[in-house]
């Protein structure tokens, strides 16, 4: 049998591109499976877990935990692919152990198994979302990184449109964006705005007002849930009166002087909202990283 000794640099590149590829380099296939699950596992159903499924005040530690444990994951199979490699300067190769095998593997894990559980994940659990502006003020802030919860409005799933609710759509005027704004109107509601006055179904949302220099702050609220909403007073007053007509919703920005919203593009139907805003799992200003809001819970 011919010597075939296992080269370090080699084992130590493979693991850069796939976890545990190294290990099989080295022909350690039990290990290799073992550094491939636990890094698959970690890096994505664990950021389910946490987005989803921890209380709110565990986020932070958590992701910050589950980073640590995901990179030492990949450190160590690093590390123990070059030890590996090393110890076998005499090694007789596997028939396996071919070149052809490797492509087969990588292209099982790295290019379908990997992108199939994230893309299901993001389909169907949680996703990631960067909000760019600032129609949502005081609530979102502009570069606040945000999770939203896929299990909403779906079929078979537990948690139903409300009022209130904020609501990751798609945009009626741009398939191919994202919008992030607040459900005020369900179908069949009655819908009027009067100045900077609210009424659904005949109940004012206003619970209180406060102004500020050249804004006005008011806080709505739909049954126990409260939040605030921003009005420039030098913005013009819009009069509305509409019914939402069924399978939509009416939606508004809580920074009512600056949102692109329902006022302007219409309803929005309930089959494109896909999404309720959870939590700021990260949030970036002008004076850099925004600590106090990292894992603020919206609402």
């Amino acid at each position: 049998m011919n010597n075939a000794p296992r080269r370090p640099l080699y084992a130590v590149l493979m693991s850069l591109i796939l976890p545990g590829f190294g290990q099989l380099y080295n022909g350690e296939v039990n290990k290799a499976i073992w550094l491939f699950l636990a890094f698959s596992l970690l890096s994505i159903p664990g950021v389910v877990l946490i987005a989803l499924y921890l209380p709110s005040a565990w986020m932070m530690p958590m992701l910050v935990l589950g980073l640590i444990l995901t990179l030492s994951v990949w450190v160590y199979g690093l590390w123990d692919a070059w030890r590996g490699a090393r110890a076998r300067s005499t090694y007789v190769r596997a028939p396996w152990q071919v070149s052809s095998v490797y492509v087969l593997v990588f292209i099982l894990c790295d290019i379908l198994a990997v992108p199939l559980l994230t893309g299901y994940v993001r389909a169907h659990q949680v996703e990631a979302f960067t909000v760019p502006s600032a129609s949502m003020m005081p609530t979102i802030e502009p570069h606040d990184f945000i999770f939203a919860d896929k299990r909403y409005n779906c079929p078979g799933c537990h948690t139903a449109v409300q009022r209130g609710d904020i609501a990751v759509f798609v945009y009626p005027n741009n398939r191919t964006r994202y919008y992030i704004k607040r459900i005020i109107g369900l179908p069949g509601d009655r819908v009027q705005i009067k100045g900077q006055a609210v009424t659904v179904n005949g109940q004012p949302l206003t619970v209180r007002t406060q102004t500020e220099q050249q804004m006005t702050r008011v806080t709505e609220a739909e049954g126990q849930r409260h939040w605030q909403v921003e009005w420039q007073d030098a913005s013009p007053a819009t009069d509305i009166d509409t019914t939402v007509p069924p399978g939509q919703v009416y939606v508004l920005g809580d920074n009512r002087s600056a949102a692109t919203d329902s006022r302007t593009f219409g309803t929005v139907p309930l089959r494109d909202v896909v999404g309720k805003a959870r939590q700021i799992w990260f949030s970036w200003g002008e004076g850099g990283v925004r600590w106090s809001r990292l894992g603020q819970v919206l609402d």
